[in-house]
């Protein structure tokens, strides 16, 4: 979830909010975009049938969400006017760009703040930083697994007596959305400008996000890819609908591990510089590795989103002790869902895919 109503109420008096903004409508940079399983009865909004839109909310009231508000999806029928109408445009190139971030998130396999800031500076869109800080909620779950990251780096600091208050500090600075004084003193051992440094530490706590993501999802990921390879859809299949099932089950997993490798072999690049500040007391490396790592974002956030998507779809559309019934169609429209977000060619319909098969 992007939610740029809690951003601008906790940024409204930061100028940088307001003179670099997400969205140039001040409408939709209030709005809260999330990536939504489509029901039934949203299928007809869309010209192709898809499983997953990016849903935009813009509230009625910010400050009482329980107001409601209206809702619409990326690319539904109409989308140009619709982005117009509720936007309240009156320039077509305001228009044009935020229609153009908009296909850009919608493009993206999840809205994790490290992916989407990266992808739009490819762009050439820089929205404030106060954007993509994490939020308090992730904050806090991922206090506790980079705690101990940052032990060792205290232990080096404080010739190794530090202790779980310390700690408790830097890992706080560490993953706070500005950057603390009292990192400072990493700073100068890294000699970084301020500037620099600042983008080293949304680097580092990237790494951390995804290292950490990693650790929450795979086991659950394992957990999916077992069910579908088990799964039998409802009703009498021709031998060609099973082979066709049985290729693109495969193929997601076998795609789904070599993005699990994937992301390990990026991980370990940033394990490897971490080791050689810690373990070598050469932070040459480690500098290195925080002024490049944005350029890794890309690759890491698309290939966690994938797999995150597969994870949570499942679980939506199959939850923990309810049955697991459904046609053979439906679930060839997952599974092409699930290929897509991997990166493979799916190569059309079921009807298209059962005569290539065939």
């Amino acid at each position: 979830m992007l939610n740029l109503c809690a951003i601008g109420l906790a940024q409204a008096a930061n100028s940088a909010f307001h003179e670099a903004p997400f969205f140039i409508s001040p409408v939709l940079n209030t709005s809260i975009i999330l990536k939504h399983s489509l029901r039934g009865n949203e299928q007809d909004m869309f010209v192709e049938k898809r499983t997953i839109s990016t849903k935009v909310i813009v509230p009625f009231n910010t400050k009482d969400l329980t107001m409601g508000g209206r809702s619409l999806f990326v690319g539904q029928k109409h989308f140009r006017q619709v982005i117009e109408d509720v936007g309240n445009y009156k320039d077509a190139a305001n228009l044009q760009r935020d229609i153009d971030v908009l296909c850009l998130l919608d493009a993206l396999p999840s809205l994790d703040p490290f992916l989407v800031r990266e992808q739009l500076d490819r762009t050439g869109i820089k929205p404030d930083a106060c954007y993509f800080s994490l939020s308090s909620a992730d904050q806090q779950r991922m206090a506790e697994y980079s705690s101990t990251e940052v032990q060792k780096l205290t232990m080096m600091a404080t010739g190794g007596g530090g202790n779980n208050v310390s700690t408790q500090r830097m890992t706080k600075a560490l993953l706070s959305n500005e950057v603390n004084e009292l990192l400072d003193p990493f700073r100068v051992t890294l000699q970084l400008d301020p500037a620099q440094f600042g983008e080293g530490i949304y680097s580092w706590r990237g790494f951390l996000y995804y290292k950490w993501g990693l650790q929450e999802m795979w086991p659950r990921l394992v957990s999916v890819l077992h069910a579908m390879k088990a799964l039998r859809p409802m009703g009498k299949l021709s031998a060609e609908e099973k082979a066709y099932l049985k290729h693109i089950t495969d193929a997601i997993i076998i795609a789904v591990k070599s993005a699990h490798v994937a992301v390990r072999n990026t991980i370990a690049i940033y394990d490897d510089a971490y080791s050689g500040l810690i373990d070598r007391k050469d932070p040459k490396q480690f500098r290195e590795f925080l002024l490049n790592a944005p350029a890794l974002f890309v690759d890491l956030g698309e290939k966690m989103g994938a797999m995150s998507h597969i994870v949570s779809f499942w679980q939506y559309r199959f939850p923990d002790a309810a049955p697991r019934s459904i046609d053979a169609e439906d679930l060839v429209l997952i599974f092409q869902d699930f290929a897509q977000s991997m990166g493979l060619d799916t190569g059309g319909n079921f009807q298209q895919q059962e005569k290539m098969t065939a």
